[in-house]
C-alpha cells in the first residue's frame, strides 16, 4: 500500500495534419478502412453486446448515401437490464482501489492518443461532419485531456482532508453516490460524451449513458477503448433508446443517484421536473449536472483591432458550422467599426470554402442532421422576410447531397431581434451596431438579452474598457474571453460552464465537476476517549 500519485497531467499535443505529414497519411487509411464496412452498433449492457429486432441506419450528414452501418435499438427491457447490471456491478467497482480504477482510464487515454487517434478522428469526421483540425481537438485532444485531468482531480479530493486535534483523528471518505448516474451526452463533441459518463465512473459510481441517437457511431469506439483499457463489465452501460421509456425507467427509478447531462435547455428542464416530481421517491437526492447551451457573444469596443474581432468571428461562429454550445451567436459592434469590419467580415465569409471534411481545403461541413437543418434554415427563412435586418453574407442552402448551409451573417437594427436573442445552434451569427458613445448602455443591454449565461467575449484595447464590460458582464457568462474568440477552452486550463438558462455551471474539467459525483463520510477516531462524564467545569 502507498499514498499513490497519478502522473502530472499536460494537454495533449494537437497534430496538424499538414499535407506531407505522417498523420495525415495515417489519417486517410483510418477513413478508407472506416467507409470500406459497415459497423453494427449493439447496445452494451454488462458488458454484453445487447441486439433487438430494431435497428437505425446510420449515415454521413455530408453525403445521405454514404451508409455508416447501423445500431439497434433497445426498450424498456433493455433499460431495465442496464439499470440491474449497473447496480449488481456498483459494489466490486466502488471498493476497488482508487489508483486502479485511475489506471484504467489514464491506459484509455494513451489508447486514444496512441492506436486509436486515428480511426476516432475519421469515425468523427465521417459521423459528425468535423474537419480534421475540428475532430482533432475535440475527439482526441480533449477527450484524452478529460480522462488524465480527471485523474489528477480525483487525487485532489482524496487529498482533501480536515484537521484534527490532540487524541484524535478526523479523515474524509469520499463515497460514491448510493445508485447510479444517468448520463445524456450531445452530438457536437466526442470529448463531452466520452467524458460525461466517465467523470462519475471515475470516483466509484456505476452509469447508464445514453448517446445522441445521430453519433451512436462515435460512441461506439469510445466503448471499444474504455473496454480495452480494462474497465469492468456493467460500469458504464451504453442503451439507445426511446425517450418514454428512458424517463419511466431511469428517471423515476428509486436509485437514481445523479444525472450528467449535455443537450437542450427544454429537455433539461424537463428532467429536473420529473425528479422533482418525484423527489420522495429516491433513495438519496439525485445530484443534477447539466450544460444546455448558450446565446454567446462578442462585443467589441472602439479601442478594438479589427482583424483580431472578424478573426475571432469568423473562427468563434463559424467553426464547426457553429454547432457548440459556445459558437459566437451575436455580436455588438461600434459604429465607428463596422464600415471596415462588415467589409472584412463578408469578404472572409465568402472565402470559406464549404463541402465534405474529407477535402481538407473545406473550412465548413454539414451540420448534423434533417432537423438541425430545418431549425437553422427556419431561421434564415425568417430574417429574409424580416424588415428589421439583413443578410449581408451567406444565406444559401442545399441539403440534396448532405445537409449544408452557408455561413451567414445578419445585421438587425433590433437589440432584441429574434435572430439576436434565440440559440440558433448553426452557422448564423446576427450583428448589433451600437453608437461608440453608448458602450457602457449596450454593456447592460448585452446583460440583459438573453437567459444563457455560457461564454462570452470583449475585444478592446482600453484596459479601463475590458474592466468595465468584465463587471457589468459578469453573471453573463460563465466562460469569459478578452481578446479572443468565445470557444475553445481547453481541460486544466479554462474549466467550463455557464450559469442561467446555461446549466448548472459545474465546470467541466476541473476538480468542481468531480466532486459532484461523491458523497463525503466525515469519520472521526477518539484515540484516548475519555473515562469521566463530568466536566471541570463541573467541580
Amino acid at each position: 500500500m502507498g499514498n499513490y500519485r497519478v502522473p502530472y497531467p499536460e494537454n495533449e499535443p494537437v497534430l496538424s495534419y499538414a499535407p506531407g505529414s505522417p498523420e495525415r497519411e495515417v489519417l486517410k487509411k483510418a477513413l478508407a478502412e472506416l467507409k470500406s464496412r459497415q459497423m453494427e452498433v449493439p447496445m452494451i449492457i454488462g458488458g454484453q453486446e445487447i441486439k433487438t429486432d430494431e435497428t437505425v441506419k446510420m449515415t454521413s450528414p455530408q453525403d445521405h448515401s454514404r451508409e455508416l452501418g447501423f445500431y439497434y435499438r433497445g426498450g424498456a427491457r433493455e433499460i431495465e437490464d442496464a439499470v440491474e447490471a449497473a447496480l449488481a456491478a456498483r459494489e466490486k467497482w466502488n471498493n476497488l482501489p482508487w489508483e486502479h480504477r485511475a489506471a484504467i482510464f489514464l491506459k484509455a487515454a494513451d489508447l486514444l492518443a496512441g492506436p486509436y487517434r486515428a480511426i476516432t478522428n475519421a469515425a468523427t469526421m465521417l459521423a459528425h461532419s468535423k474537419n480534421i483540425y475540428q475532430a482533432e481537438i475535440d475527439a482526441v485532444c480533449e477527450l484524452v485531456d478529460f480522462f488524465r485531468f480527471n485523474a489528477y482531480y480525483m487525487q485532489e479530493i482524496y487529498d482533501m482532508q480536515p484537521d484534527s486535534s490532540p487524541t484524535m483523528w478526523n479523515y474524509m471518505d469520499y463515497r460514491p453516490l448510493e445508485g447510479f448516474v444517468f448520463a445524456v451526452t450531445p452530438f457536437n463533441f466526442v470529448s463531452i460524451a466520452g467524458n460525461l459518463p466517465t467523470a462519475p465512473a471515475m470516483m466509484g459510481n456505476v452509469v447508464l449513458w445514453k448517446p445522441a441517437s445521430s453519433v451512436v457511431y462515435t460512441a461506439h469506439i469510445i466503448m471499444q477503448i474504455l473496454k480495452e483499457a480494462g474497465l469492468p463489465d456493467g460500469v458504464i452501460n451504453m442503451i439507445t433508446a426511446r425517450g418514454a421509456d428512458v424517463g419511466d425507467k431511469i428517471m423515476k427509478n428509486e436509485n437514481l443517484a445523479g444525472i450528467h447531462f449535455t443537450g437542450s435547455t427544454g429537455v433539461f428542464q424537463g428532467m429536473w421536473k420529473t425528479v422533482g416530481e418525484n423527489i420522495a421517491n429516491y433513495k438519496s437526492y439525485p445530484r443534477i449536472v447539466g450544460e444546455t447551451g448558450g446565446k454567446d457573444f462578442v462585443f467589441v469596443h472602439n479601442s478594438a483591432s479589427i482583424p483580431e474581432v472578424v478573426t475571432g468571428l469568423i473562427r468563434g461562429a463559424f467553426e464547426y458550422q457553429g454547432q457548440k454550445c459556445s459558437a459566437a451567436s451575436r455580436a455588438y459592434i461600434p459604429a465607428s467599426h463596422w464600415d471596415e469590419t462588415k467589409a472584412m467580415l463578408v469578404k472572409q465569409a465568402g472565402e470559406l470554402k464549404m463541402g465534405d471534411p474529407e477535402d481538407f481545403t473545406n473550412f465548413i461541413n454539414a451540420v448534423i442532421d434533417k432537423s438541425a437543418f430545418a431549425d437553422i434554415t427556419g431561421y434564415i427563412d425568417y430574417a429574409k422576410t424580416s424588415s428589421d435586418c439583413e443578410i449581408i453574407a451567406g444565406g444559401g442552402y442545399d441539403d440534396s447531397k448532405g445537409y449544408f448551409i452557408e455561413p451567414t451573417i445578419v445585421v438587425t437594427t433590433d437589440p432584441h431581434f429574434k435572430l439576436i436573442e434565440e440559440e440558433i445552434f448553426g452557422p448564423v451569427l446576427t450583428i448589433y451596431v451600437y453608437p461608440d458613445e453608448e458602450f457602457e448602455e449596450t454593456l447592460h443591454l448585452c446583460d440583459a438579452t438573453s437567459p444563457y449565461a455560457l461564454t462570452g467575449a470583449i475585444f478592446s484595447r482600453d484596459r479601463e474598457a475590458a474592466a468595465l464590460a468584465g463587471k457589468i458582464l459578469r453573471n453573463a457568462a460563465g466562460n469569459f474571453y478578452i481578446n479572443d474568440k468565445p470557444t475553445g477552452a481547453v481541460v486544466g486550463q479554462q474549466p467550463f460552464g455557464g450559469a442561467r438558462a446555461s446549466g448548472t455551471n459545474d465546470k467541466a474539467g476541473s476538480l468542481l465537476n468531480m466532486i459532484r459525483w461523491t458523497s463525503p463520510r466525515t469519520i472521526k477516531e477518539t484515540l484516548v476517549p475519555a473515562t469521566d462524564y463530568r466536566y471541570p467545569f463541573m467541580a
